[in-house]
C-alpha cells in the first residue's frame, strides 16, 4: 500500500494507493502518454474527466509522483480546470432559471454555467502553441479564484475536470485538443459520501453538507455520469475505493 498526503487547494488530503493499481494501470498508462509524446514530437495534452468526488485531484497528483520517478527526458504536469470557475462577484451578479425562477449562479456554483468555459477553450488552445502558458487556480479555503497562477510548460500536460468530456454545446470541442483521454465512473453513493465529507472539511456543517449535495453536489455528478464522451481509457471507482479498469 502507498500512502500519499497531498495540498489540494488548501486542504490536506491523505489517500492510499494499491500495488495493482499502480502496477497493472497507472505505470502502464503513463508509459503510453511517454511513447505517445514520443510521436508527436510536441506538446501531448491528456484528460481526466470524472464527477465530482471521485478523486480525479489526488489521482493526477500521484501520477505526477510516479512520473517522476521515470528515466525519461519528459516532463509532466498536472493541472486543474477548477479555475475557470467564474469568480464569486460575477456568479453573485449573474442568474440562471431554475423552476421558473431567476437565481444567483453561486446558488449552483460547480454547475457547467458556472465555469467560463469560452476561457478555458482559449487557454488550452495556447497550451498547442506557447510553450509556456499561466493557469489559472482556484483556492478552496478562499471558495473563490486565486490571485496567483501556475507556470505551465512540461511537455506532457494532464488536465483533470469534470466537464472536460461533456456532451454538450461549446464543451463538446474541448476534446479536440486532447491527444488521450481517460474518464472514471463511480457509484453515486459512493461519491456522496465523499462529497459531503469534503464540503465539510471546507467548513460547512453536516446539514449545508447534504444540503449542497442534493442541491448541486448529485446533479453535477448525474451529469458528468450520463453525458460524457467516450474516452480512451476508462476506470471505475471501485466501493473500496481503489481504481480498476472497465
Amino acid at each position: 500500500m502507498i500512502k500519499k498526503e497531498y495540498n489540494v487547494t488548501g486542504h490536506i488530503i491523505n489517500v492510499s494507493f494499491n500495488e495493482n493499481e499502480v502496477d497493472n494501470i497507472f505505470e502502464p498508462f503513463l508509459q503510453i502518454l511517454i511513447k505517445k509524446r514520443e510521436e508527436k514530437k510536441e506538446r501531448l495534452i491528456v484528460f481526466l474527466a470524472a464527477p465530482p468526488g471521485a478523486g480525479k485531484t489526488t489521482l493526477s497528483l500521484f501520477l505526477k509522483d510516479l512520473f517522476d520517478k521515470k528515466e525519461t527526458t519528459f516532463t509532466f504536469q498536472s493541472i486543474s480546470m477548477d479555475g475557470f470557475h467564474y469568480d464569486n462577484a460575477y456568479l453573485r451578479t449573474h442568474t440562471i432559471t431554475k423552476n421558473n425562477e431567476d437565481v444567483p449562479l453561486k446558488k449552483y456554483k460547480g454547475i457547467p454555467e458556472s465555469f467560463n468555459m469560452h476561457a478555458l477553450n482559449r487557454k488550452i488552445a495556447e497550451l498547442e502553441t506557447n510553450n509556456s502558458v499561466q493557469w489559472p487556480n482556484y483556492d478552496r479555503t478562499l471558495h473563490d479564484i486565486s490571485k496567483e497562477t501556475r507556470k505551465v510548460d512540461a511537455d506532457i500536460v494532464l488536465i483533470e475536470g469534470n466537464y472536460l468530456l461533456l456532451d454538450r454545446g461549446g464543451w463538446r470541442t474541448l476534446k479536440d485538443y486532447a491527444d488521450y483521454t481517460v474518464f472514471i465512473e463511480a457509484k453515486l453513493e459512493k461519491l456522496k459520501k465523499r462529497l459531503i465529507k469534503r464540503k465539510q472539511l471546507g467548513g460547512g456543517t453536516s446539514s449545508e453538507a447534504h444540503n449542497h449535495y442534493k442541491q448541486t453536489d448529485k446533479i453535477n455528478a448525474e451529469l458528468v455520469l450520463t453525458e460524457s464522451l467516450p474516452a480512451d481509457l476508462k476506470l471505475k471507482l471501485t466501493d473500496k475505493g481503489y481504481f480498476k479498469c472497465t
